[in-house]
């Protein structure tokens, strides 16, 4: 059971609301939280049509380095004939709300709820919304980081709601992942995996690692540790970690917690 997936509805508060809010940024992390994503702070892009989104990360000088993060959305009849004109960039696409046609290579796929592609980098694709309602998704962009001997990855366009999600050791099934990337193929250089958490369930140490992470809060609320910092974050929040940020987790409930999430592998450490 998937459940729903919380998407922006951007609008503007009135006038009468207090501006305190739970928007936090650092050098090590930033809390983007869902309030912050109104109609004022959307950009566009060459070549879409009937299209906004709200960039959640970008490459920056004490932000995120190895990736970007867009919520884009698409009204009825929208979409784009030339949606990446960048041919290094891999990406991938997750559908929260509405329904995408994503074409590749002349061969259409219907994208709903809980849609999800991997587009490697040089791959020709269209997506548009033939539907009557609006379409939001998730794009993650990453310059694809080629390594000799080693061939670039295939499209896979799945669905969460096809993938048995994978308990994580030692937890009796309340934290699990559900992976659309096989873990063990080197040919890729980045997951994206949907995390969940039951109720009352925990990261019960702090994870200090080397991979940069985007957290995008798909249902539920928790307390989420970053750096040294313990933050309320709900359905809609997005945080940024950087790579050897401290990160521990508490889903008070009452319902499951549950994240999309980026994280960088398979690659040698750049060195200067």
């Amino acid at each position: 059971m998937t459940g729903s997936y919380s998407s922006p509805a951007g609008g503007h508060p009135p006038q009468t609301q207090i501006m305190t809010d739970r928007a936090i940024f650092t050098n090590a992390y930033a809390v983007i939280p869902r309030g912050t994503m109104r109609d004022i702070v959307t950009s566009a892009l060459p070549f879409w049509s009937g299209t906004r989104l709200w960039v959640l990360s970008r490459p920056l000088s004490g932000f995120a380095e190895t990736f970007s993060q867009y919520i884009v959305e698409v009204h009825p009849g929208g979409g784009s004939d030339r949606p990446e004109t960048e041919p290094r960039a891999e990406a991938v696409l997750f559908v929260t709300e509405g329904q995408a046609v994503l074409t590749i290579g002349g061969e259409d796929h219907e994208m709903g709820p809980g849609g999800f592609a991997y587009l490697p980098p040089a791959t020709t694709w269209t997506l548009h919304n033939r539907g009557d309602g609006v379409l939001r998704f998730h794009w993650i962009r990453k310059t694809y980081c080629a390594v000799p001997g080693l061939p670039q990855p295939e499209v896979i366009v799945t669905r969460e709601q096809d993938i048995p999600p994978m308990p994580m050791p030692d937890t009796e099934g309340r934290w699990t992942t559900t992976r659309f990337i096989d873990p063990d193929d080197m040919r890729h250089d980045m997951h994206v995996t949907i995390v969940t958490f039951e109720p009352g369930a925990v990261i019960p140490f702090a994870e200090t690692h080397v991979m940069e992470h985007g957290l995008y809060v798909l249902e539920g609320k928790a307390v989420y540790m970053l750096n040294r910092d313990w933050v309320e974050v709900e359905a809609g929040d997005y945080m940024w970690l950087r790579a050897f940020c401290p990160q521990a987790c508490y889903a008070g409930g009452p319902r499951r917690f549950r994240y999309l999430l980026y994280k960088d592998v398979n690659r040698h450490m750049a060195l200067p």
